[in-house]
């Protein structure tokens, strides 16, 4: 299921097609671009375009952040070369006339890509996986929660009082999520028609909340899909009058959100699954005991790239399907990384730590690396853990806050060689900035509690 540039041609020629968005994913994992008329776009900006370089030094509000080396306003704030991925252009069904493509960042100079854009940084863990004659399969389940209300109905009202889609636990639950057809249909039918091959959706554990599940691919492919599935999500519940939102924990009294991603390691050719060995334990190889010791020696270092905002810590509360402690264990929810596919070819990881908010070509860039890590220095894997992980004393712990994350990023030698220093002091000065942002500002959560008795 592939749409060509020779597709879209046809289609710009006989008039199906009349807009081409050239996209790029910024540090925060959203599309930022142009709308291209088509017929311009076939016939010379599928070549190249350009942005400026202020959009991978920003924060949600677009702000142009003061301490990064890449670009400021000393500098000029200058451009950056899109270079369209041709291999990545679809029609989106669900936008009129309307293809999509997805860009490379380069240096507008020397054309090379910029490090610290969030595809690069995925493609250079992808190649050094490469180089050990092994690919990555990846898939992520992504979760988010429905609202009755418009973006900006929601928005104008302070975000209170909001009405979500239904009005209990709908885990899938079929006659609660028969009520929110409306949007889920036309997402996992819009997604289809964009070449992205749907699984399933299904309810999940609070009321409102949807999960929506697409088929594995390699790595960079899966962080394609993902980029547009949030986006989609947005776009298809926004005609329909609703919101959406892939906050990590949007209510205190709701579960949260969460990004699953499951990893495992194949051939170059794709024929042969090396986390699997049928004579092992549990069906794991030596190759994915170390790949996954890697996960865990590295797991305090690589969580900013999965929970990168102050609000993404509020997800992990003991008993609500979040973790809170780095380890791993057989088919057990209460850890944050789980073995699924016991004894078949279809053995993997699960990483569970991550929220529905992060970047996913960060997040599994992280991931690759710290298994990459695990594989080069032959780490040696843990026994399982046995129970609820919830209440493991001694058991490796999820940092708790942004501030004990970036920290542990900060300092750590493996991202730092796998990465890159510049990367690394890149993405440092982004989680700096969020924290700094935070502390000055003003929760209505004082104020309720301090207006009167302090």
């Amino acid at each position: 299921m592939t749409y060509t540039f020779d597709d879209l041609k046809k289609d710009v020629a006989e008039g199906r097609i009349d807009t081409v968005l050239a996209c790029l994913v910024d540090m925060q994992g959203r599309l930022m671009g142009k709308r291209f008329q088509a017929q311009y776009f076939v016939e010379s900006a599928y070549e190249e375009t350009h942005s400026c370089n202020y959009l991978l030094a920003t924060d949600m509000e677009m702000e142009t952040v003061s301490g990064y080396k890449s670009t400021s306003w000393a500098a000029g704030y200058g451009d950056y070369t899109m270079k369209p991925d041709l291999a990545t252009l679809r029609k989106l069904p669900w936008l009129e006339g309307t293809a999509l493509v997805l860009c490379d960042v380069l240096d507008h100079h020397t054309h090379a890509e910029v490090p610290h854009s969030p595809r690069a940084i995925l493609k250079k863990q992808v190649k050094r996986l490469e180089a050990l004659g092994l690919k990555a399969f990846m898939a992520s389940e992504l979760e988010f929660f429905l609202f009755d209300q418009s973006f900006d109905d929601a928005r104008e009202s302070g975000y209170r009082d909001l009405r979500l889609a239904s009005g209990y636990n709908e885990d899938y639950h079929i006659f609660q999520t028969t009520k929110e057809e409306d949007v889920m249909r036309a997402l996992r039918n819009g997604l289809q028609g964009a070449c992205i091959p749907v699984e399933n959706s299904k309810g999940e554990a609070s009321p409102g909340q949807e999960e929506i599940n697409v088929r594995y691919a390699e790595a960079l492919t899966m962080a394609d899909r993902h980029s547009i599935i949030k986006n989609a999500t947005k776009e298809i519940a926004w005609q329909r009058g609703k919101s959406v939102t892939f906050l990590a924990k949007w209510n205190y009294t709701a579960a949260g959100s969460s990004s699953h991603i499951h990893q495992s390691l194949w051939s170059l050719d794709g024929k042969e699954a090396k986390f699997f060995d049928k004579d092992a334990k549990y069906g794991m190889s030596e190759l994915m005991r170390n790949y996954v010791a890697g996960l865990l020696a590295h797991a305090s270092e690589i969580t900013y790239f999965l929970a990168p905002y102050i609000n993404s810590y509020k997800r992990f509360v003991a008993g609500t399907f979040a973790p809170t402690k780095a380890i791993w264990s057989k088919d057990n929810r209460t850890a944050g990384y789980r073995l699924c596919g016991e004894g078949t070819k279809g053995i993997r990881i699960e990483c569970r730590v991550g929220g529905s908010d992060l970047n996913p070509y960060l997040a599994m860039a992280a991931l690759l690396a710290a298994g990459i890590a695990g594989i080069e220095e032959k780490l040696e894997l843990e026994a399982p853990f046995v129970g609820d992980a919830y209440g493991g004393k001694d058991a490796r712990e999820i940092p708790k806050t942004l501030r004990g994350a970036t920290a542990a990023l900060t300092e750590s030698k493996m991202l730092r060689e796998a990465f890159g220093d510049d990367v690394i002091d890149h993405y440092v000065r982004a989680a700096e900035w969020e924290q700094e942002e935070y502390d000055r500002r003003i929760t209505d959560w004082e104020v309720a509690r301090g207006f009167e008795r302090a």
